[in-house]
This record gives C-alpha cells, structure tokens and sequence, in this order.
C-alpha cells in the first residue's frame, strides 16, 4: 500500500473520485424531483438537466442547468488548484486533468455511467490551456446561439480547441506532446458517439 502514499497517486484517486461526483443528477433527484438518467439523453449534464426539467419547471430548469455547468467545471479546476498549490509536475497536472473528465464520463457512483464531459472539460482547459480554452468557448457560444444544438456545438468547440492548442503550442510547454489534449477529445467524442448518431437519423433536439 506503499503506492497510496505517493502525492502522484493521492491526486490521480482525488480527481478520478472527485470528477466522478454526478452533481447533475443530485441536483435533479433531490431538488427537481426528477431521475434524469432515466429521462431525455439520459445523460447527468447540464444539458439534459436542463432539457428534462423544463417540461416541469422552466425557471428551475435554467437554475439547475447553470449549477450544473458551474459544479461540474469546477471539479476538475479545483483538483488542479489543489494539485498546483501542492507543487506537482505539469505531466501530472495532465493526468489529474484526464481521470477528472474520465471519472465524470464513467462515475464511479452510477456503475461507471456518466455525462458528456464537455463541462469537466473546459474545467480543467481552463486552467490547462487558457487561451486555446477562451477561443473555444467563443466558438461554443457562436454556435449555440445559431444551431441551438448542444452535441453540435460542443464537438465544433472541442475541435476548435485541439486546432488551437497545435497552432498556439506547437511544441507542448514541458511535456513537449499534445497527446493529453487528443486522449480527452477522443474520450469526449466517443461519449457522444449516440448523439452523432442521433444527428445524422434527425433526432437530435435543439436547446431553447
């Protein structure tokens, strides 16, 4: 058990358990009333939150989505700052960022389900990559506002993102590898695979 007193190890569990928490589904069972893995997307982000609700409650609705947001970007932000104030190296800063949004994706309180990992994402960008991050979150808010298309809209932004981050740092500061910002767009696409699916069979809804 000598590993579990490794700092490395320590974060790498706090950000995996931490990422994991389904804050979107607590905030719709124990204040919307509402099992949201069980209804829309079946999804534990914001979007669902927000999309499952306003069927009920149109003013929660946008309140719950928000903390969502809020809660599940600051979850991988917060173990960085941790992880930082700590004084660990910058590969580890990318591996926190890592088992954070694969912790939300595959929570290790729903059976390894889980959300989208767009908002946990952003989270730890923020503080990863604050530049290529602010520039997605423009794109993001672009395409928002004229698709109206979540899954739409966070995928541009994502890909945005990882274009950014090659033209910006095209030689990775210390890790000299642009391989974390692949492993997360790779782990978010995937977790979006049913709704690229679902937009190619016209399915997919549009957030109003």
């Amino acid at each position: 058990m000598d590993f579990l007193t490794n700092i490395n190890i320590q974060f790498y569990l706090l950000a995996y358990f931490i990422g994991g928490i389904p804050f979107g589904y607590l905030l719709g069972k124990y204040i919307g009333g509402v099992d949201i893995k069980s209804e829309g997307s079946g999804s534990i982000g914001a979007t669902n939150v927000l999309r499952v609700l306003k069927k009920r409650d149109p003013s929660l609705a946008k309140k719950l989505g928000v903390a969502t947001l809020v809660l599940d970007a600051f979850k991988g932000l917060f173990v960085l700052l941790a992880a930082s104030l700590a004084g660990v190296s910058e590969e580890t800063k990318w591996a926190i960022a890592i088992l954070a949004v694969i912790g939300h994706c595959f929570s290790p309180y729903l059976k390894f389900e889980g959300g989208k990992g767009v908002a946990t994402g952003v989270g730890v960008m923020i503080y990863m990559l604050p530049l290529e991050s602010i520039i997605a979150i423009i794109v993001w808010a672009i395409c928002a506002k004229a698709i109206k298309i979540s899954s739409v809209s966070s995928l541009l932004a994502l890909t945005t993102l990882v274009a950014a981050s090659f033209v910006i740092h095209p030689d990775m500061p210390a890790i000299h590898t642009h391989a974390p910002v692949v492993i997360l767009f790779i782990i978010i696409v995937y977790k979006h695979i049913p709704n690229i699916v679902g937009l190619f069979q016209g399915r997919e809804e549009k957030v109003i």
